[in-house]
């Protein structure tokens, strides 16, 4: 059973500029998690879809931009549940650089 990680990141850019930073700086969430490769990712309107390959194992995520904030959640494998709280933490803290 996964183990779901929800993270809000508050923006005051609007949709469209969120979204378009989002695009260009996806890549960093690579290196929130040791290891982390990101395997594929899609756009389904306002909402990015994504997986990050990290110890062998897929995490799959979504991120739904709204005007005013992200709603990002990562849903973790059983291996990587234990370090939800960890993994949480750092998002919170390298999450608002993917709109710099």
């Amino acid at each position: 059973m996964s183990e779901p990680v929800s993270v809000t990141i508050p923006h005051k850019l609007g949709r469209t500029e969120a979204k378009s930073r989002i695009e260009g700086g996806i890549y960093k969430l690579e290196s929130a998690i040791p290891g982390a490769q990101m395997s594929e990712q899609h756009w389904e309107g306002d909402a990015l879809h994504f997986t990050l390959d990290a110890m062998g194992q897929h995490i799959t995520c979504s991120m739904d931009i709204k005007d005013e904030h992200i709603d990002a959640v990562f849903e973790l494998p059983p291996l990587l549940a234990m370090f939800a709280n960890k993994i949480k933490e750092k998002m919170q803290k390298e999450a608002p650089k993917l709109l710099e």
